[in-house]
């Protein structure tokens, strides 16, 4: 009988040095229409910042982390979600980040490995794998430490 695996470490998230080319923030409501809202949002941002990967499919993804906040996660008590978009530098990835307020992240490993199996992928977020990107997670802390939720993070790179 094999052990069963255990879970792994995410990758850390990237850390952001300096003044990035390009960032924007904003905190949305979290229901049922929050992927839609954050998709008219993020489109005009990442056409603004000129940034050269694919602007659909980094607007599908904010759509789908947000709506996995909603739907799998939890809510902060004023009930909104905040995202992050960064580009630390003109022609460089996209950092999105999403925060919500449950400090683990349930089903990490399979969720990264959609698709890699040889079945479909069954979540919205196999658009950052389709992208070549990367999804990471790590605690969220306040000022003081305490843990108060998690940081997911989707990082995809610019269009060759």
């Amino acid at each position: 009988m094999n052990p069963s695996p255990q879970p792994t470490e995410p990758p850390a998230l990237i850390a952001i040095g300096g003044q990035p080319a390009y960032r924007w923030e904003d905190r949305l409501k979290g229901d049922e229409f929050v992927g839609c809202n954050v998709r008219l949002r993020v489109r005009p941002r990442l056409t603004v910042a000129r940034w050269p990967g694919n602007i659909d499919i980094a607007t599908r993804v904010c759509g789908h982390l947000m709506d996995n906040v909603v739907r799998h996660a939890k809510l902060f008590p004023d009930r909104m979600v905040p995202i992050r978009l960064i580009c630390p530098s003109r022609h460089s990835e996209l950092i999105i980040e999403v925060d919500d307020a449950l400090p683990d992240f349930p089903n990490f490993d399979e969720i990264v490995s959609q698709g890699t199996d040889g079945y479909p992928p069954v979540t919205g977020l196999w658009w950052i794998a389709h992208a070549k990107g990367r999804l990471t997670w790590d605690l969220l802390r306040s000022d003081d430490g305490e843990v108060i939720g998690k940081t997911v993070q989707a990082v995809l790179p610019p269009s060759p």
